[in-house]
């Protein structure tokens, strides 16, 4: 399984070395605390946890899983509630499916996601857009449900530039 490239890994470490990138986790807090209220746990991944924004916002302790972070690149046990936010417009294209397969595997209860669909306004060292990915939300979508690991959408909604959804198996 191949969820990114060793290039594409120190490419990705030198943005987290700048300490601005990575940092959108807590958008999502007071959502994310309700969600797991809602499936009655806090077992809950962080999966492309940055800079830990979203474990720094909620009341109880989470776990942050990050490949691209050296202190948090340890493969992760499945949770009940797995969140992955500006996270998969980051991955290379042929690495998606391996990347959504994991989710899949990691997930127990519910996957939340929040994807940007523009570029971003971040630039790799090599010159590339930071959102490799940038795919309408409807297609994102089928993508999501139809592809490699099958999703059910629970609620989803887009917005100016992105969308969130919650996914269960």
């Amino acid at each position: 399984m191949a969820r990114f490239s060793e290039e594409y890994k120190a490419l990705q470490q030198q943005l987290h070395a700048q300490g601005n990138y990575g940092n959108s986790g807590h958008k999502h807090a007071g959502y994310i605390f309700q969600l797991a209220k809602q499936l009655n746990t806090r077992e809950v991944l962080d999966y492309g946890c940055g800079q830990c924004g979203l474990a720094k916002a909620l009341p109880f302790k989470i776990t942050n899983y990050d490949p691209m972070q050296p202190d948090f690149a340890r493969e992760p046990e499945p949770h009940d509630l797995v969140v992955c936010s500006d996270v998969l417009e980051h991955i290379e294209p042929d690495c998606l499916g391996d990347v959504l397969r994991h989710l899949y595997d990691l997930t127990k209860k519910a996957l939340f996601v929040d994807v940007a669909c523009r570029p971003a306004k971040k630039v790799l060292a090599d010159g590339r857009n930071a959102h490799l990915i940038q795919r309408d939300p409807s297609a994102w979508l089928l993508y999501l449900i139809d592809g490699v690991a099958p999703f059910k959408p629970t609620f989803f909604q887009a917005y100016e530039g992105g969308f969130i959804a919650v996914l269960t198996k």
